[in-house]
């Protein structure tokens, strides 16, 4: 951009000489500048660059042409561009310095705002810092939370009361309530010193019962092996029973009420039976917590792991190989395990009650096992190679071979087709669910089976045949009653073998 000096100079162009065509040339400038005075000289300037960049491109065609006469009228009106360029070049220049001028006169009032701002900001910092120390000095008697005033009256000694500390009778009273707050103070502290000694001699008194609790154990374990001796000799086997009881406990319930039942009856009337159980102890303890883990919805992998301070079992030593291998016949793998049973078996040996030596009177081992998938429970004669004794359960009750499921949901369960053959040394009797507890209605009301064999007008021996059928049917989930048929089979079959 050029200077203002520069912008005084004008160039004149002589209008005498000029003919037709330069008349028309500046009739057309006069026009172009009568169209400019409403447009801004930014705009003018671009208009002005278009028009010389058109005329130069028709004077270079003319040129090409060999056209003189228009060249020169081309030439003029570049001329007349170039005249009001300046000019306009003028006018911005003109306008800037305006523009700077009253920049100039608006700067010094903001200079003096901003001065102004300034001074502010430092009046409000030296106020907040004073407020700050203000806020931050500490006087001779600190805030301090003193009890109310008539508390002051009723509860201070006489001595801090009567006391005379100044003149003024507010700083009196204030100095008296600073004194016995004081005093509750260096009560407090004495408390606190009397506390503290307290709670030393207590955890003195639980850390020495805690180390003598730490080897009770150990004395305990020395103390049972002990007095093993003497529990043998007088005939009292507490380490043994307290044993069988921790296995009770992992039992399954139906298991359980059998185990129950039969160690009731052995304790209550001196039956000649003895009930012991068998199994894996880790893999029911594992099964147990399972069960646990299921019921409440937590999905988890149950390890093995032997419980601390467990007592190695003599029952551990069983294994699943030496459980009867069981032979399913036509039954696929899926329904293979429907046959799942419980790690624990309940095993009762049954003795000969006229016979007074246990050794040589034991007639037959019983053996109760749980099928946990159709909740049934099946009994076998312990050691039955031939299946002869499995006779001696087999109908021990009216229609009670054993070869049937003995209640509807498992038959749905598993079907119709599957039956417990001879190949099993275990069966579902019905006398062994009554015994376990496992309760079910049967297929066909006993009514209805007493009426459709009696006459139409039996109704006295109808009745008569009703009632002896019930009794019969009750007395079934007893364990005398299944007992005395058990032994009274055993015998039987002894004595023709």
């Amino acid at each position: 951009m050029e200077d203002s000096d520069t912008t005084q100079d004008v160039v004149v162009v002589p209008v005498a000489n000029c003919d037709a065509d330069d008349e028309e040339a500046f009739d057309h400038f006069s026009g172009c500048r009568n169209s400019q005075e409403d447009e801004s000289p930014h705009e003018i300037l671009g208009n002005i660059k278009e028009s010389i960049e058109t005329i130069v491109a028709e004077m270079l065609s003319l040129k090409n042409h060999n056209k003189p006469k228009p060249l020169r009228e081309l030439l003029t009106r570049t001329f007349l561009h170039f005249v009001t360029l300046r000019q306009v070049n003028r006018s911005i220049l003109l306008e800037e310095d305006r523009a700077r001028a009253e920049t100039e006169r608006a700067k010094a009032p903001l200079e003096f705002t901003i001065q102004k701002l300034h001074n502010l900001m430092y009046e409000k910092s030296y106020y907040v810092k004073a407020i700050k120390a203000c806020d931050d000095y500490k006087s001779k008697y600190p805030d301090v939370e003193l009890v109310s005033e008539e508390e002051f009256f009723r509860d201070a000694p006489q001595h801090i009361k009567g006391s005379v500390l100044s003149n003024h009778s507010a700083r009196n009273l204030m100095l008296k309530r600073l004194n016995f707050e004081l005093f509750q103070r260096k009560e407090l502290c004495k408390l606190h010193e009397k506390l503290e000694q307290k709670k030393k001699t207590l955890l003195e008194t639980i850390a020495n019962r805690k180390k003598f609790l730490s080897s009770l154990p150990s004395h305990l374990k020395s103390l049972k092996k002990a007095s093993l001796p003497v529990q043998n000799q007088l005939g009292v086997q507490h380490t043994k029973k307290l044993k069988r009881h921790h296995s009770a406990e992992l039992l399954p319930p139906p298991l359980y009420v059998t185990y129950s039942q039969l160690l009731a009856q052995k304790e209550a009337f001196g039956e000649s039976i003895d009930v012991e159980i068998l199994g894996s102890i880790k893999d029911a303890q594992c099964f147990t917590r399972h069960q646990a883990h299921k019921d409440t919805g937590i999905s988890t992998t149950v390890d093995s792991p032997r419980l601390e301070n467990s007592e190695p079992d003599e029952e551990d030593d069983q294994r699943w190989s030496k459980r009867p291998r069981r032979v399913l016949g036509k039954e696929s793998l899926d329904q293979a395990g429907l046959f799942q049973i419980h790690p624990l078996t309940v095993n009762l040996h049954v003795y000969d009650d006229e016979v007074s030596d246990l050794d040589s009177a034991k007639l037959i081992t019983l053996k109760f096992e749980y099928l946990m998938q159709l909740n049934i429970v099946c009994v076998g004669v312990e050691a039955s190679n031939d299946g002869l004794e499995n006779d001696i359960l087999c109908n021990l009750f009216p229609d009670d071979t054993g070869l049937e499921l003995p209640h509807q949901s498992a038959k749905l369960f598993v079907g119709d087709d599957i039956l417990f053959n001879g190949d099993r040394t275990s069966r579902p009797y019905k006398w062994a669910q009554h015994l376990a507890g496992i309760d079910f209605l049967p297929e066909v009301p006993p009514l209805l089976l007493a009426s459709c064999e009696t006459s139409e007008n039996g109704e006295a021996a109808k009745g008569e045949d009703v009632i002896p059928g019930l009794l019969q049917y009750r007395q079934q989930n007893r364990v005398p009653t299944v007992l005395q048929r058990i032994r009274s089979r055993t015998k039987a079959q002894l004595a023709l073998h």
